[in-house]
């Protein structure tokens, strides 16, 4: 599905418009220039999505990350893929859900336009997202996903660096929820 960004150019030059797409999937697999990790603040791996990037990247990866001596929630910060197709990993440590009064949506949505930002940084093309903090920190999904949605199409109407970002979906529920609310403006 297209990102729905207005483009207008002056003088002839050609318009950018992000994609933007949901799959179902494994993102340890995805051929994009950076996946992003729902990280714990340690970065030094731990379980679900962020135990099969480490697993799949390989050991130097948990080297680097050693370097890097964390990341609070909300923030992130960028690694080298190592043995993943993707040559990037972006790691956010999303909020733990504790019934939406200590500022979650606001740091969720930090989580997405820091990534969106560092990808950007780095002029980098493509990338991909899991459904952050949706897991273990047991963010409510639909809200989630509305946070997602809406940072990606914020940060893409105001940015022609990314051609596409993908939300990649481990389960169908995660799947389902994605593409329904995509389809709304």
């Amino acid at each position: 599905m297209r990102s729905g960004a207005v483009c207008v150019a002056a003088g002839g030059e050609a318009c950018v418009s992000t994609e933007i797409r949901i799959v179902k999937g494994d993102i340890t697999t995805l051929d994009v220039d950076a996946i992003v990790n729902a990280a714990n603040s340690t970065l030094l791996g731990g379980g679900g999505v962020d135990g099969a990037i480490h697993h799949a990247a390989g050991p130097e990866l948990l080297e680097e990350c050693r370097r890097l001596k964390g990341c609070p929630t909300g923030e992130a910060r960028i690694t080298r893929g190592y043995r993943l197709p993707a040559r990037w990993i972006i790691h956010t440590v999303g909020p733990v859900w504790k019934g939406g009064t200590r500022n979650e949506a606001l740091l969720l949505a930090a989580c997405y336009a820091n990534s969106l930002r560092l990808a950007a940084e780095k002029n980098l093309k493509s990338m991909a997202f899991p459904a952050i903090s949706t897991g273990a920190f047991a963010y409510p999904l639909k809200e989630a996903t509305e946070i997602a949605i809406r940072e990606v199409r914020q940060f893409t109407q105001n940015s022609e660096v990314l051609q596409e970002v993908v939300f990649c979906c481990y389960s169908g529920e995660h799947f389902a929820t994605y593409k329904g609310l995509a389809a709304k403006p």
